[in-house]
């Protein structure tokens, strides 16, 4: 479709110079897709269980929601890989704690232990995962009517609206300038994840920092096609 999509010649080393993503509340995008999700932050203690599950794709907000959570609960943070090694005690130490990255693959003995002294504590988690809990499946039957018990808040696909703005945002971070029809070809045809927006703006920023050439709507175009592999109707 784009013959000369990218021209032969030299091209220079691209540096990812890009600002360190802020996850403060103030740079969080509401949108009626995470409305659910921020309100269960924003409404802690008043939960309604101690243990809740903040669920969704990669790149839909879960990190960013995890962490107002955890400013604003003064929780610690333990990534689900290494909670097998943790004491629970410890880890609930500051009566809250933001498990990151939950799944079927987290320790179950870990986890049940972890679930029953927020209990027994009064302590608060909150676990990000991409999957409900009740879906993980588990092989101890205690577990696993626990984890049915977790309430799960979900962050629903984005809406036009605010994949425009997360591009825009993006490309600001970048010091990338993206007019607003370039913003709108790429809103349109892009996959629908703000994932994919991330990963196809850093695309974008590498090949206009390795080719010098301007970012344009051609150039949006063939990066897309090469990366997201649209239909570019």
């Amino acid at each position: 479709m784009f013959p000369n999509a990218f021209r032969a010649g030299p091209r220079q080393m691209a540096l990812d110079l890009a600002l360190p993503e802020s996850l403060a509340r103030d740079d969080f995008l509401e949108a009626p897709c995470n409305a659910e999700a921020l309100a269960l932050i924003e409404t802690w203690p008043e939960w309604p269980a101690p243990v809740v599950a903040l669920v969704g794709p990669p790149g839909a907000g879960k990190s960013h929601l995890g962490a107002i959570w955890a400013d604003h609960a003064g929780a610690r943070r333990l990534a689900a890989r290494d909670l097998a090694g943790a004491v629970p005690a410890d880890a609930l130490a500051t009566g809250a704690l933001l498990l990151e990255d939950a799944g079927p693959k987290t320790s179950e003995l870990a986890l049940f232990h972890l679930i029953n002294s927020a209990k027994e504590e009064g302590a608060f988690v909150l676990m990000t995962t991409r999957e409900p809990p009740v879906s993980w499946g588990t092989g101890l039957k205690d577990l696993s009517s626990r984890l049915r018990a977790i309430p799960a808040v979900a962050l629903a696909e984005p809406e036009d609206a605010l994949l425009r703005a997360v591009l825009v945002k993006l490309f600001a971070d970048r010091q990338l300038l993206a007019d607003a029809d370039i913003v709108e070809y790429l809103a349109r045809r892009m996959e629908r994840s703000l994932d994919a927006a991330r990963r196809l703006v850093t695309e974008l920023d590498r090949e206009t920092l390795e080719t010098g050439r301007r970012l344009t709507r051609p150039l949006a175009a063939q990066v897309l096609e090469r990366v997201m592999q649209p239909s570019l109707i």
